[in-house]
């Protein structure tokens, strides 16, 4: 299965300090832990466009580039030097399976004894967001909530204020824009790209410098910026390299399809 800057929840978009104005690019660090050895992200930001670049100790590992001039996500793998691209109409065709797949669930919800019918249910609402204070993260004062789903905690977020950093709201319109761009591929999960755009389903613009997220079986996964600030960036940045290796996206995530050279 193909891994998104989402990649979800891991890839929550961080707040940076306010820098110089005159860079139209945001550069933001983060570091994420998960027991082992932490990996970092690295995000550019321009008005239309965005990078990340995720990174174990032994190098980068992912790298996936979002236009949204052309509405079209890239996903690249440096050491293999190949490439898959999405479209608009990948999405498209995405959705409809899974809405035939959501269907089936239905079907199967329906035929649940009462009470694990309405278990399953409730692990498929949206996240809910309960303020429980406030901390302090590196150099930022946050505000603090508890993230629950169908009843259960499954994480905490810090925010804060772009507007206390030097961003206005605009400055992450492009992220907004790639949450919907792959928003339709997951509609089993309402509310699941919290951090990816920076917008929850509070209608909050706050960004969170740091997420805490539980997962399965026990431990946690932490995202925490480390760095943030203004650049300015080379269209290089945000291409794919001459010579990588096109593969099929559907057929990444159906088990067909071909190659090509870009």
């Amino acid at each position: 299965m193909i891994r998104f800057p989402v990649l979800a929840l891991v890839f929550s978009l961080l707040p940076a300090p306010a820098i110089a104005q005159a860079a139209d690019g945001i550069l933001i660090t983060q570091r994420v832990t998960s027991g082992g050895a932490p990996i970092t992200v690295r995000t550019q930001i321009e008005a239309t466009r965005t990078r990340t670049e995720m990174a174990g100790p032994n190098g980068v590992v992912n790298v996936t580039i979002f236009d949204g001039g052309k509405q079209v996500l890239y996903i690249v793998d440096p050491a293999g030097k190949t490439y898959m691209e999405m479209t608009k109409a990948d999405v498209d065709r995405l959705s409809t399976q899974m809405q035939g797949s959501m269907a089936q669930i239905q079907a199967q919800l329906e035929k649940m004894p009462p009470a694990q019918r309405a278990q399953m249910e409730a692990m498929m609402k949206g996240v809910q967001f309960t303020r429980t204070g406030s901390d302090t993260v590196g150099r930022w004062t946050c505000d603090k909530y508890d993230l629950t789903q169908g009843g259960q905690k499954i994480g905490e977020v810090c925010s804060v204020n772009p507007a206390t950093l030097g961003f206005g709201a605009t400055d992450f319109d492009v992220m907004r824009q790639m949450g919907a761009f792959y928003s339709a591929m997951a509609p089993l999960m309402p509310g699941q790209l919290t951090g990816v755009s920076g917008i929850d389903q509070r209608g909050s613009s706050d960004f969170p410098v740091k997420t805490v997220m539980m997962v399965p079986g026990g431990g946690t996964v932490t995202t925490e910026v480390v760095e943030a600030g203004r650049q300015t960036f080379p269209d290089s940045l945000f291409a794919v390299p001459a010579g990588f290796t096109k593969q099929d996206i559907m057929g990444a995530m159906g088990g067909r399809g071909t190659a090509a050279e870009r």
